[in-house]
C-alpha cells in the first residue's frame, strides 16, 4: 500500500468546508432558539437546508476516507492518544450523521416540512407524533451540545498538534505537509 503523508485533496476539501458549514449550523441554531425576532424565520431557512447538506458530505466524507489512502499518526504518538483519536473521529462521524437524521425525524414528527428550496421538499422520514416529537426534541439539542464539545475538543487536538507538538499530523489535513 502505497505511503502518503497528507491526506487526499478531496478529504481535505470536505473536511474544511465542513468544519466551516458546522460552526455554521451551531451558531444559527443557538440563534434560531433564542430569538422570536424576524430572524427566525431566515435562521431557520438556513438551518434545514446547511443540515441536509452537512449530511449529504458526511456520506461522501466517510466514502472518500475509506476509498483513499490516510497517512499513518507519527510513531511518538503513545497507544492511548491513538484509541482516543479513533473514538473522537468515531464520534464526530457518528454526530455528523445522526444530528440532522434527528432533526429531520423531529421536524417530521411534527408535522414540519424540510423545505431545500422552494418546491423542493423532502418526504418525512417518521409519521407525525407528539410522542416522538417530545423526545426527538431534546435529543437535537444534547446532540448539538455533543457536537459542539466533540469539535470543540479536536479542535484543541489540532492546534496541540500544530503549535506545541508539530509532529505533522495538523499539516497532514492542512495539506502542508512534505509529500
Amino acid at each position: 500500500m502505497k505511503q502518503v503523508t497528507v491526506f487526499h485533496p478531496a478529504l481535505r476539501a470536505l473536511h474544511w468546508l465542513m468544519a466551516a458549514a458546522i460552526l455554521a449550523m451551531l451558531f444559527i441554531g443557538v440563534g434560531m432558539v433564542s430569538t422570536v425576532s424576524s430572524w427566525h424565520g431566515l435562521l431557520v431557512s438556513i438551518h434545514k437546508p446547511l443540515g441536509v447538506m452537512i449530511l449529504l458530505l458526511v456520506v461522501v466524507r466517510l466514502w472518500l476516507r475509506f476509498a483513499t489512502v490516510k497517512p499513518a499518526l507519527p510513531a511518538s504518538i503513545p497507544g492511548w492518544q491513538r484509541a482516543m483519536a479513533h473514538l473522537s473521529h468515531l464520534a464526530l462521524y457518528l454526530l455528523m450523521l445522526g444530528q440532522p437524521l434527528v432533526g429531520w425525524a423531529m421536524l417530521s414528527a411534527a408535522g414540519y416540512p424540510v423545505t431545500l428550496a422552494p418546491g423542493v421538499v423532502l418526504p418525512p422520514i417518521t409519521g407525525v407524533s407528539n410522542d416522538l416529537y417530545a423526545l426527538l426534541r431534546p435529543l437535537h439539542t444534547w446532540l448539538a451540545l455533543a457536537l459542539f464539545a466533540t469539535v470543540m475538543l479536536h479542535l484543541a487536538a489540532a492546534l496541540l498538534h500544530a503549535f506545541v507538538l508539530r509532529d505533522g499530523v495538523f499539516a497532514s489535513m492542512a495539506g502542508t505537509r512534505k509529500q
